[in-house]
């Protein structure tokens, strides 16, 4: 089963990233939107840890854009079309509160 991880909380606030990535799959992808953007920031701890270990990782375009953000040739910029179809591609959605 896969399982798409969607975080919007910032990285520098709460551990929620490092306990989503502990338990991310082989099958699974990683949705950041909202402040979790800030996870690819090049240079901290958070952009560190994602861009270890080929993961399938997405992030909300706008969010980056309005962030003013670089994107890293290891992630995929998605719009809201393709997180439904994200959504629909994996077994369970899980949203990290």
């Amino acid at each position: 089963m896969s399982t798409l991880h969607v975080l919007s909380h910032s990285p520098f606030g709460d551990n929620r990233l490092a306990s989503c990535l502990r338990i991310l799959g082989s099958q699974d992808a990683l949705l950041l939107c909202g402040d979790a953007t800030y996870a690819l920031q090049p240079g901290t701890a958070p952009f560190e840890k994602l861009q270890v270990g080929g993961r399938k990782l997405f992030v909300l375009a706008e969010d980056v854009q309005a962030r003013a953000l670089p994107l890293p040739d290891w992630a995929e910029a998605i719009d809201y079309p393709a997180f439904v179809e994200l959504s629909i591609q994996h077994d369970k959605v899980n949203t990290w509160l």
